[in-house]
């Protein structure tokens, strides 16, 4: 069996599940609750209304909602498998299981791909209410907005591998998502200290904070350098997933 029927199955598999109402959830929330935040400042002679909407809606969205819709459609996909001894009629097929995972991995960055579609599209929408209605001539930033929402899905590609690994390496839901919920949490604590470039979790957050900094004009070369984080992103995104591509379905071939 190829790769891209694997793929094919996997999207199959989850077609039924909740996972696409899922994903409308956090976006919905964040961007609505933090353009009306800011709607009722905003004046015809405001300038860069798109710049602080945009961050207004993403520092709490990269920082947390993100990462725990992510966890949530991490448990939905191993569910699929794990449900009813589903893994070992799987592992009994003439299929590698590391293949198995990485397809399963591959469910996962779609589903990130379409919330963050789901997040610009909202975005896009609300915004254009909130300047129409305050008088505001400012033209749409679409490159702008896919520039950031780009960096926010690359940004998010590690800490969603280190999810995805704590999914598999701990079968129990319960503990899997217990623990990711204990590494998203201190994301705002870690992203205000040196340790932020190995933290995966923090990640998008820290790329919306330096936006902000850029933004206030109060952090003058705080922005955000590649170097040292793109080498260090790109081993803990390999390393996490070399972890559940390897440790997936690793007890039950025992």
């Amino acid at each position: 069996m190829s790769f891209l029927e694997l793929l094919k199955i996997e999207f199959i598999k989850v077609k039924r599940g909740k996972i696409i109402p899922l994903i409308f959830i956090a976006p919905l929330f964040v961007v609505t609750s933090g353009v009306a935040n800011l709607h009722s400042y905003f004046s015809p002679e405001y300038t860069n209304p798109w710049a602080a909407m945009f961050i207004q809606s993403a520092l709490v969205y990269a920082y947390y909602l993100l990462p725990f819709s992510m966890i949530v459609v991490c448990v939905m996909i191993a569910g699929r498998e794990t449900g009813s001894n589903g893994i070992l009629k799987m592992l009994a097929l003439p299929v590698s299981r590391q293949a198995l995972s990485a397809a399963k991995f591959c469910v996962l960055l779609f589903y990130l791909l379409m919330e963050m579609t789901v997040f610009l599209i909202v975005f896009v929408i609300t915004g254009l209410i909130a300047v129409k209605n305050t008088g505001i001539t400012e033209a749409l930033p679409i490159l702008y907005l896919l520039k950031w929402c780009t960096c926010l899905f690359l940004t998010m590609l590690p800490g969603a591998a280190a999810m995805w690994a704590i999914t598999v390496l701990f079968e129990k839901p319960l503990l899997s998502v217990g623990l990711n919920l204990l590494l998203i949490i201190p994301g705002v604590l870690m992203a205000n200290t040196p340790l932020w470039i190995v933290y995966p979790y923090c990640y998008s957050g820290y790329l919306v904070s330096c936006s902000l900094h850029d933004f206030t004009a109060e952090g003058a070369g705080a922005g955000f350098h590649l170097f040292p984080f793109l080498p260090c992103a790109i081993l803990i995104f390999a390393l996490a997933l070399t972890a559940a591509v390897t440790g997936f379905g690793k007890k039950e071939m025992r």
